[in-house]
């Protein structure tokens, strides 16, 4: 195992105001305020190293999306009542708004930014909050996304010569950065999310496995409704250490959205903070002891603002940070943000750092079953595929 660094780890986080440009409107579920309460409590527990993200150029862009796609995006910019196409459509979770390829070429800009600066040996450990914007495809929007950032990260990753780990936390499965590598062997695609038969995007099973000449470089852990820590956790710990050792990974990319959590309201999933704490914590160690410590978070989805998205982005920081979570949440964080989540109705701030055992019912035997089946299912169909493959 490679020995940590000596010095204290001080991660970057990619935030700017550029960050909140990214705005389908007042009513659509993922809104720039989670940055208001999320990068105040990231500050609070020691945040002090911040990127603003750059606009990514089209040739960067163009590594994963189509150039027609670019030029339908800078148009609905510019006329978002053009009308349906592309993924758009007004209503729709991709309803277009002035400049969103501005604010979408930024999301990608900051995670390539992160990247290089990872790359160049600047820094081990990168997180950037508004990230994670896994279901775009290379010609069309899909699910609040509209540039890949993550996989535009991955790709960069690849082009350096790395081999890239990507495990995908988002209670929706990660289709789209799945879909970019589906046939490089190079790229392992980790996905653990409701199962498609109940959620968005309604793909991500056990048997999509990767495309020819890649099998067993992509590994989908479907999960059922009513998931708890018990089994979530435990097919996390089962499926990631043991794919991490076979693959060997030069480079660890990560996305930890929130939206599996109990409160979360677009899910069916009743992970807490407690679970996504030892997960981050887990990555932080795969990272270590696989991939020189080389590592790239990112935010993804999550739509309960001021109970769970602070506080999970902070304990994925704490965790690249290498310091403990606190058990409370700053006096003062809360009761600024009280007056905001009553407005919005959520809330109000929780004053714990880490959900309390017995928040959510306990998990149901038969779902405990059935995912750590599902976990192993998952595992050994990776295994096998990538030993016939290195075989052949």
């Amino acid at each position: 195992m490679e020995s940590r660094p000596t010095a204290e780890v001080r991660p970057l986080v990619v935030y700017g105001p550029a960050s909140l440009l990214y705005d389908f409107g007042s009513h659509h579920p993922l809104t720039p305020r989670r940055f208001g309460p999320g990068i105040d409590l990231l500050r609070a527990v020691g945040a002090d190293r911040f990127l603003e993200p750059p606009e990514a150029p089209d040739r960067a862009l163009e590594r994963i999306h189509d150039p027609d796609y670019l030029a339908t995006v800078r148009l609905l910019s510019e006329y978002p009542e053009a009308g349906p196409m592309a993924g758009f459509a007004p209503g729709s979770d991709d309803p277009p708004f002035y400049r969103m390829h501005e604010a979408a070429a930024t999301v990608a800009g900051g995670s390539l930014a992160a990247m290089e600066r990872i790359l160049a040996g600047e820094v081990l450990h990168a997180f950037h909050p508004g990230g994670g914007l896994h279901h775009a495809m290379p010609s069309r929007a899909s699910g609040f996304c509209i540039y890949n950032d993550a996989a535009l990260a991955v790709a960069s990753a690849r082009d350096a010569g790395h081999r890239v780990m990507y495990v995908d936390l988002d209670v929706h499965h990660g289709d789209g950065v799945e879909a970019a590598f589906w046939h490089d062997p190079e790229v392992l695609t980790v996905s653990f999310h409701e199962t498609g038969h109940t959620l968005f995007p309604g793909t991500g099973f056990v048997d999509d496995c990767g495309g020819d000449g890649a099998r067993g470089s992509a590994v989908n852990v479907p999960l059922e409704p009513g998931t708890s820590d018990t089994s979530w956790l435990e097919a996390v710990e089962t499926v990631v250490p043991a794919l991490a050792e076979a693959f060997h990974p030069t480079i660890l990319v990560t996305q930890h959205g929130s939206d599996s959590h109990a409160f979360d309201p677009l899910a069916h999933l009743h992970v807490t903070t407690a679970a996504m704490s030892r997960a981050a914590r887990l990555l932080d160690e795969i990272a270590h002891r696989h991939a020189a410590g080389r590592w790239l978070a990112t935010g993804g989805g999550g739509y309960d603002v001021y109970r769970v998205v602070p506080r999970v982005w902070a304990l994925v920081w704490l965790a690249q940070a290498h310091r403990p979570a606190p058990d409370v949440t700053p006096d003062t964080w809360r009761h600024h943000w009280y007056p905001d989540a009553a407005l919005h109705h959520q809330g109000p701030p929780p004053e714990l750092m880490i959900d309390p055992p017995g928040m959510v019912p306990p998990e149901p035997v038969h779902v405990s079953a059935h995912n750590l089946a599902t976990a192993r299912r998952s595992l050994e169909c990776a295994l096998r595929l990538r030993d016939r493959s290195d075989a052949a």
